[in-house]
Parts: structure tokens; C-alpha cells; sequence
């Protein structure tokens, strides 16, 4: 199973790519990651259907116990067949569904078959977590199928509404799975189902759980998104919203309904929820002109049935539903199919346009009445065999005292089963019928394209499907039987093509019989339909109900995001000081705290240097310019990196006097575009508000330093680093083997944030497109490139800055100084295990050296400096960081676990290899590019926009807004 998991998610990433090399015949390839699926639940039925589920136990996280557990029940045996079978019939239906030339087709790709992979992960997950994890992945890659056509609004709020609501839902589903985890002491799902929670967490959890599923399988009141959601192509209605996605409702429903059935919440929840919706969304199919509204509108009925059916908690009516999600999974996505060969055909799908279509498309006419037939519950088909048994399971329940409950699921199902028949009637007649009279106001289609047999094929196999399954419905009891066991009461049930005159069949008769005089009376019932007042509409209430939300999220974040940074900043610190301040205080009050052991310092040349920054830290604050206020602020932080020395942190020292040096250069370039002096606002009494704001949090922070170590009960952690630095990391610089060895995962989402922070910067400063381009010197304004006339100058590109901006001794000492930087940034790299160093400090060295070659030679200087993008050393940088966890996970150990390598080179003698070292030359690159990227941001491209005439700026930055 989990081969099969990787198979299919693997196929999902190298989709794009087959799709531009072979075209549309790629989509052949990518069927066979779905067709193993359902070829596997094949080979196993046997086993399975005799108690023997295939099981698979893959630790994860072993030290949280998280691992991957897969199991393969009767009931994930079958969701695994109609995901895997369904799914490979789709994804061939794909290849001739969309044009040769169609934008996307590659992405469309490797999203469907991505999201197949997501429904295969999540039936078969025996993880509570792990099926949420699944579950919502498929909550994003629907969202990405249904705005495939993102140029069309209609696309994108479909798409928008469907994730709104279905990760809603997820989430308080979420809330249900860690109640019932908790309540257990049971993370395996077949462990929670075999002994569920009594009580309180049961309820929560039942509630929980149904609420995922209502909005998942589009229940009343959430069932307006899966209408909407028909924006999507065709290929997606068929395959999410009637085989997979919408299935994921009531395979939730059907997983815990053996553990939770017996709750009278669980029971009537379902009950009203299924028949309500199988209710509405057949009245609202009858209104309908649009094919795939007809078919939308259905599903959400058919939904609302199967959530019945399953989840009433009787071993009848689960057998009769878990047959009916297999028939449903065959009739409707083949009727899906069967739209979207029409709608390739005769370039609409309007019912009222379309006549005598059973001539010119014979096949899709023969898939579509058969199809519908099975919808319906014509016999000799497998929508007849489960409707039978459904309808004689509520027989049963009605009477052997089934009460109340009984008798509304028993009438629900008859009324929507009536509407089922008149509206399968209606499309049947919509999309192929002889219609003698069309409306005035209508336009027949005379035109019929020819289509591909690989789009009335896969629909056709489908109807098929559905007659040979009902023609051997033992075997389907035999396979579906074991499932229906679990559930604690009722009939048994069977699963019979004929079972004599029984209610049952009486009942089958009379609602075909009504279905079809309602569909004889069609124009009737829509004059009624129209007669009556319709209530405002689901999908109204939730328009309205988001326009709300945002205008309530524009008044708070008006009243609390006023734009002003003193503001923030004060809120910040003041949170800061009160919640430790508290503590601290109630402590001392209550003569519970530490004993506080102050000592003034190890050495008098601490205090001095304490009294240095102090005093920086005051004058900074005084400062009325902002040039003096940098330099103020850097002196203080140059004074905390020689207090980390006379700490005995080199180390850190080292890494502070870089990092205050890249901060200057930074905050001096940004000054460039800001005004010499603070605001001239008059001094007002917040001067003092803000005075004692800082003392407090200044002198709170001091006790918090002071106090937290004295209150310590254990050993801290890292105590045990300076063995294990040498034991595991191999290295004797405890903070360099800290970051690349004992705590990488840290550093790698480090230096995530920092390639998204360089990204973020460059958006708000560029005020054109942002492009890879490297500024070099034969791209500069009056220069031919010829570089022969560079020599003897101490710099490339310096003559391309106006005189007035050149310093020779600037340019001589950057020349001297230049190399001698960058050879010691790898020094440090390589040094860095075990002595002062590493990548972050040789990164930063080396961006110092960069940032020196911009300040003497101008932009194009930089360019000379270093001529490669500043995305390919970010990227290059991450890859290689994370690259070294992956390898670790290819050789069978931990993830970014390190190795040691001893070996002996001619000349060089022997070397000593940790393969960290290559996690701190990604660290490197990435804190290199990082640099490089501020230095093209806030540098060469403001550089560039102080040449442009004001007005060329101004309009350049209102095109990107």
C-alpha cells in the first residue's frame, strides 16, 4: 500500500514534465499509479473478505510515537477500488478531453493525480492523524482543480467557497480525532473504533466528526458549494464530486459509525442531515437546465443517502449503503463523463439546446440510459441491488420497533428516491431525447462534433460495470458482508437480484410509478416549483454572511492596526513586561520566589563595557538625527559582542561584530531614501508614558535574567551538549555543531524564513518586474564591455559612478582587502566544526565583502563582484541544507543525521570529513545570496530608480499596485 502511496504521489511530480514531452498521451502513463491501486484491492479481496487485512507499520516520529499506519479493511478495500478504478478511467477520459494547446494541461496533471494519491492515503490511514493529514491534502488539491480556469471569476469563488467551507469543517473535525486520541489513549483508528469513548468526549466527538463530514460531502446547510464547484472541467466533477472527494464525507461517516452509532446525537444528527439533504438536492435537480447542475444537484441527494445509510448504525442499511457508494461511484461519474462527451460534441449542455443526440452519439446515449437506469433503480443493475436492500433494511427497522427514528429514514429515502427517478428521467431525455418543440427564445443544436472513443469509452465501461457487478450480487455480500458485521444491531441484510413480493419490491414500484408521472407532468412541476416562494438560498447566506466577516475584520484591524509603530512597539513590550512581571511580583509577595544571588560582574572590564552600552543605548534614543542614531545603536551592539568575549564566547562575538556590520550597511543604505532628522513633532507627555514604559520592561527583563536560571529544578539540556557535540556532531565548537548537527531542523526552518524574508524585501523595493538579470559591466549605460580597458584599475566598475561619488582610497583599500575577506569567509567554514566559525559567520564575511565591493564601485560593481542571481544561491543554499537530511534518510538512519569520514589524501595527509560541513556550506550560500539579494535590493535597484525621472518612478510603482 505504501508503495503504491509513493508510486502515485511520485507520478503527481514528474506530471508537468511527461505532459510536455508527450502531450496529452502523458495522462496514459500517470492512469497506472490509480490502476495499481485498484489492481491491488483486486489481488487481496479474497483475503481481505476473510478477515486478513493487510497491515503496514512505518515509524515516523518514534520519540512523539507518530508513525504511518496503513490498513486495509472491507470498507477502505472498497474505497481503495473506486478511487484506483475510477480514478485510471479519468485520468484516460483526460487525454482527449482537453485541446492539444490548452494552457495548463501539465499542472491540471500532476494536481489530479496528486490529489488521487491524497483519497489513497486517507482510506487506507489507521492514523487518526494521518487520515487528517489526508484529508486535507485533498481539501487543497480540490481547490486547485475547481480554479483550474483561473481567468474565470466563476472559477476562483467556486474554488475559494469550496476551501472555506470543507477546511472549516476539517478542522472541527480535527477537535473530534484528538478527543477521541485522548479520551482512548488509542491513536489507531481500528483501535478507537474497536473500543470507542463513553460519556461527554463521546459526544464532542461524534459532533465533531459529523461536522467534518457535512461539509466534506456537501450536507445540508453546507451543500451549496458542491453546485458551484461544477465551474471545474468536467474530468474533475466526475472524479472529486461524484468518486472521491465528496466520498470522504461518507467514508468518515462510515469508519466510526461502529463505534458511534449507538449515540442518540450521532443517530438523529444523521438522519435529518442525510434525508434533509437527499430531499433538497432532488427537488433542486428538477429546476435545473444545465447537465452538470442536473447531475450536481443529485449528487448532493445521493450524498444525502449514502450518509444515511451508513451512519443509522443497523447491519442492513450498512450493507445496503456501502453498495450503493460502490453503484454511485459507477453510475454518476459515468453519467459525469457522458456530460462532458456532450459537451465536447455540441458545445453546450443546456438540456432545452440539445435533440435527437442518441442518433450521432449512440455509445454515450447507450452509457448514459444505462447509467441512469442503475441511478434510478431499474433492475437487473447495482443501483436496484443496493435501493433493495436499503428499502427492506428500513422495512425491517419500521417494523421490529424501530420508533420514530425509523419511520423518517424509511420516508425520506421513498420521497428522494421518487425525485431520483423523475430528474434521472429529465436528464435522460434532456441530454439525448427527440424534443418535437423547443422554447422560442432557444436555439437548437444542428452541429454535432465527432468525439474520441476515448471519451464515450471510459463512461461506457462504467454503465457496464454496473450491470455485471448486479448480476453476481453474492459476491458483492461475500466482499462488502464483513463490514456490515462490525455494526452493533439489526437485520443482517442481503444483497439479492430477485427476493420474491415483498414490501420491498411493492415500494420500488410505486416509486418508480410516481417518478415517472412527475416527469410526464415535468412542465406542471416546474410551474409549481416556480410558484412557490423560495427561501433564500444557502449559497446567499454565505455570500452575505464572508461580506460581513470582512467588514467586521476591516473595523477591528481599523481600530487596533492604527499605522503607527510606536504604538505596536509599545503593546509588544508592554505584554512583554506584565505577563513575567506578574510572576515575578507575585512571588516576592508571596515569599515563594528564589532567593535572588546578584553578582555585579567577573571582572570590572564587564561593567565598563555594560556602561558603554548604556550609554549608547541613551544617546540613541536622544538622537535627533537618524544617521547618529544607527551609528549609536551599532556602537551598543559592537559593545555586546566584546562582552560575549570577555564571557568566554568567541564564537558569538565573532558571529555579533558581523551581523552589527551587515545591519549597518543595511540600515545606512535604507537611509539613503529617508529624511536626515526624526519627525519634528513638539515633546509631549508621551515622552514620559514612553520613559517609564522602557524602564519597566528594561528592569522586568533584568529580574526575569536574573531569576529564571536560580528557579531552574532540572538540568538543562545543555548540559549534556558539550559531550554530545564531540560524541554524535564530531566537532568541538559546541555552537557551530548546535546548529548543523543537534538542532538542524531549527536552523533549516531558519533558513526558510530568512529566503522568504529576502524574497519579501525585493517585492516592496522593485518597482518593475523582478527578474534574474545580474548587472555586469557591458550592460552599463556608454559602456562597450570591452574589459581591456579595466586593467590597472583598482576596480571593474568604477568608472561607471560620477565622479563626485568615487573615493580612491576607498577603491585601493577595497581592492587590497577583497579576496583577503572572502578567503577568510572559507576559513571560517571550514574551521568552524571546532573553533570559532561556520557557515552563517563565513556567509556573512563574505556578504561584508560584497557589500564593500558595492560601496566603492557602484551597482554594476557588484554585478562584476559576483555574477550570479541571488535566487540560484538562496535556493541552491536550502537545497543543499535539506539535501543533506534527505541523503541521511536514503542511507537508513535518522533525518540530517551526520556522518564521519577518515580518509587519506597524497599531499594533504589525512582528513577528517563531517558530512555536516556540506549543511554549512548551504547555510553559507544561503546567508551569501541573502546578502546579496539586500545588497541588489536596497542598493542597486534604489541606485537605479534615483537615475529615473520622478515621474517615470511614480508611474512604474503605480502599474504594480
Amino acid at each position: 500500500m505504501l508503495q503504491i502511496l509513493l508510486l502515485t504521489f511520485a507520478s503527481a511530480l514528474v506530471a508537468p514534465a511527461l505532459v510536455t514531452w508527450w502531450g496529452r498521451r502523458a495522462f496514459w502513463v500517470l492512469a497506472l499509479g490509480p490502476a495499481s491501486a485498484a489492481g491491488y484491492a483486486i489481488a487481496v479481496a479474497d483475503q481481505v473478505a476473510a478477515g486478513d487485512h493487510p497491515t503496514q507499520h512505518v515509524p515516523w516520529v518514534p520519540g512523539l510515537e507518530l508513525a504511518v499506519d496503513l490498513r486495509l479493511d472491507s470498507l477502505a478495500w472498497l474505497m481503495l477500488l473506486v478511487v484506483g478504478g475510477v480514478g485510471a478511467l479519468v485520468l484516460l477520459y483526460c487525454s482527449a478531453y482537453f485541446a492539444r494547446d490548452a494552457v495548463g494541461t501539465g499542472r491540471f496533471a500532476g494536481t489530479l493525480t496528486a490529489f488521487v494519491a491524497a483519497m489513497i492515503g486517507l482510506v487506507v490511514a489507521d492514523d487518526l492523524l494521518l487520515l487528517f493529514v489526508f484529508w486535507e491534502l485533498t481539501t487543497v488539491f480540490s481547490y486547485l482543480l475547481i480554479g483550474h480556469y483561473a481567468d474565470r471569476k466563476a472559477s476562483r469563488r467556486a474554488a475559494m467557497q469550496a476551501i472555506v467551507v470543507t477546511t472549516a469543517g476539517g478542522l472541527t473535525m480535527l477537535v473530534g480525532l484528538i478527543v477521541l486520541g485522548v479520551s482512548t489513549g488509542q491513536w489507531r483508528i481500528s483501535e478507537v473504533v474497536a473500543d470507542p469513548p463513553t460519556g461527554a468526549p463521546a459526544v464532542v466527538a461524534a459532533l465533531c466528526l459529523l461536522a467534518g463530514a457535512a461539509t466534506k460531502s456537501a450536507l445540508v446547510p453546507f451543500h451549496f458549494w458542491l453546485p458551484a464547484a461544477m465551474a471545474a472541467p468536467t474530468p474533475v466533477s466526475a472524479y472529486l464530486h461524484a468518486a472521491a472527494m465528496v466520498k470522504a464525507g461518507v467514508y468518515l461517516v462510515a469508519r466510526f459509525a461502529p463505534g458511534l452509532a449507538d449515540l442518540p446525537v450521532w443517530r438523529w444528527t444523521v438522519v435529518l442531515a442525510g434525508g434533509g439533504t437527499l430531499l433538497l438536492g432532488g427537488y433542486r435537480a428538477l429546476r435545473q437546465h444545465d447537465l452538470k447542475l442536473v447531475l450536481a444537484f443529485g449528487t448532493v441527494s445521493q450524498l444525502g443517502l449514502l450518509v444515511l445509510l451508513l451512519g443509522l448504525g443497523t447491519r442492513a442499511a450498512a450493507l445496503a449503503g456501502l453498495a450503493l457508494l460502490g453503484a454511485h461511484a459507477m453510475f454518476k461519474a459515468a453519467l459525469f463523463l457522458v456530460v462532458g462527451a456532450v459537451d465536447v460534441a455540441a458545445g453546450t449542455r443546456d438540456l432545452r439546446k440539445l435533440s435527437g443526440l442518441w442518433r450521432s452519439m449512440p455509445v454515450a446515449a447507450a452509457a448514459g440510459v444505462l447509467a441512469t437506469a442503475s441511478m434510478i433503480g431499474l433492475p437487473p443493475l447495482a443501483g436496484y441491488v443496493a435501493k433493495e436492500a436499503a428499502l427492506e433494511g428500513l422495512w425491517h427497522d419500521v417494523t421490529h420497533g424501530g420508533g420514530t427514528l425509523a419511520v423518517v429514514a424509511l420516508v425520506a429515502v421513498v420521497v428522494g428516491s421518487v425525485l431520483t427517478v423523475t430528474y434521472g428521467l429529465r436528464f435522460v431525455w434532456g441530454a439525448f431525447g427527440t424534443k418535437r418543440s423547443l422554447p422560442d427564445d432557444v436555439a437548437p443544436v444542428t452541429r454535432v462534433r465527432r468525439q474520441s472513443w476515448l471519451l464515450v469509452g471510459p463512461p461506457a465501461v462504467l454503465a457496464l460495470l454496473g450491470l455485471a457487478v448486479a448480476l453476481v450480487p453474492a459476491t458483492g455480500e461475500h466482499l462488502l458482508a464483513p463490514y456490515a458485521d462490525t455494526y452493533p444491531s439489526g437485520d443482517p441484510g442481503h444483497l439479492v437480484l430477485w427476493a420474491g413480493l415483498t414490501p420491498a419490491l411493492v415500494m420500488s414500484a410505486g416509486i418508480l410509478a410516481v417518478g415517472a408521472l412527475l416527469f410526464w407532468q415535468r412542465v406542471r412541476v416546474e410551474r409549481w416549483q416556480e410558484a412557490l416562494p423560495s427561501a433564500r438560498g444557502a449559497d446567499v447566506v454565505y455570500r452575505r454572511g464572508m461580506r460581513r466577516l470582512d467588514d467586521l475584520a476591516a473595523d477591528v484591524t481599523a481600530a487596533t492596526q492604527r499605522g503607527s509603530l510606536p504604538f505596536y512597539l509599545g503593546i509588544v513590550v508592554l505584554v512583554l513586561a506584565l505577563a513575567p512581571g506578574a510572576v515575578i511580583l507575585t512571588g516576592l509577595v508571596g515569599g515563594t520566589s528564589v532567593a535572588l544571588e546578584v553578582r555585579p560582574w567577573d571582572e570590572p572590564a564587564q561593567a565598563a563595557v555594560v556602561a558603554i552600552v548604556a550609554v549608547a543605548a541613551v544617546l540613541a534614543v536622544r538622537a535627533r538625527r537618524r544617521l547618529k542614531a544607527v551609528v549609536l545603536v551599532g556602537v551598543a551592539g559592537y559593545a555586546n559582542a566584546a562582552l560575549f568575549l570577555l564571557h568566554g564566547a568567541p564564537d558569538l562575538a565573532l558571529t555579533q561584530v558581523l551581523v552589527e556590520t551587515v545591519t549597518l550597511v543595511v540600515l545606512v543604505l535604507v537611509l539613503r531614501r529617508m529624511p536626515p532628522y526624526f519627525t519634528d513633532r513638539p515633546l509631549a507627555a508621551s515622552r514620559w508614558v514612553r520613559l517609564a514604559l522602557a524602564v519597566v520592561t528594561g528592569v522586568v527583563m533584568m529580574a526575569l535574567t536574573v531569576a529564571a536560571p536560580l528557579a531552574r529544578v532540572a538540568d538543562p539540556i545543555s548540559v549534556d551538549f558539550p559531550a554530545e557535540s564531540v560524541e554524535y556532531g564530531s566537532g568541538r565548537n559546541i555552537v557551530n555543531v548546535t546548529l548543523v548537527d543537534i538542532r538542524a531542523w531549527d536552523t533549516v526552518g531558519e533558513l526558510s524564513v530568512l529566503l522568504v524574508a529576502a524574497t519579501g524585501v525585493a517585492s516592496l523595493v522593485f518597482l518593475r518586474q523582478r527578474s534574474g538579470e545580474v548587472l555586469r559591466l557591458s550592460r552599463a549605460p556608454g559602456q562597450d564591455g570591452d574589459r581591456s580597458e579595466s586593467r590597472g584599475q583598482w576596480l571593474v566598475a568604477g568608472r561607471t559612478l560620477a565622479p563626485g561619488r568615487r573615493s580612491v582610497m576607498f577603491e585601493v583599500v577595497t581592492r587590497l582587502v577583497f579576496h583577503a575577506m572572502v578567503v577568510f569567509g572559507l576559513f571560517l567554514l571550514f574551521s568552524g566544526h571546532n573553533a570559532p566559525g561556520g557557515g552563517f559567520a563565513a556567509g556573512l564575511m563574505v556578504g561584508i565583502a560584497l557589500a564593500v565591493r558595492y560601496l566603492a564601485g557602484g551597482r554594476y560593481e557588484l554585478g562584476e563582484a559576483m555574477p550570479v542571481p541571488p535566487g540560484l544561491l538562496l535556493g541552491t543554499g536550502l537545497f543543499l541544507s535539506a539535501g543533506v537530511g534527505l541523503f541521511a534518510l536514503l542511507t537508513g538512519n535518522e533525518v540530517l543525521e551526520s556522518f564521519t569520514y577518515d580518509f587519506h589524501v597524497p599531499l594533504l595527509g589525512d582528513v577528517h570529513l563531517v558530512t555536516s560541513l556540506f549543511f554549512d556550506v548551504g547555510v553559507m550560500l544561503l546567508v551569501v545570496g541573502l546578502v546579496l539579494d539586500v545588497l541588489r535590493t536596497l542598493g542597486a535597484e534604489i541606485d537605479r530608480q534615483g537615475e529615473l525621472p520622478e515621474q517615470v518612478v511614480r508611474t512604474a510603482g503605480e502599474e504594480q499596485r
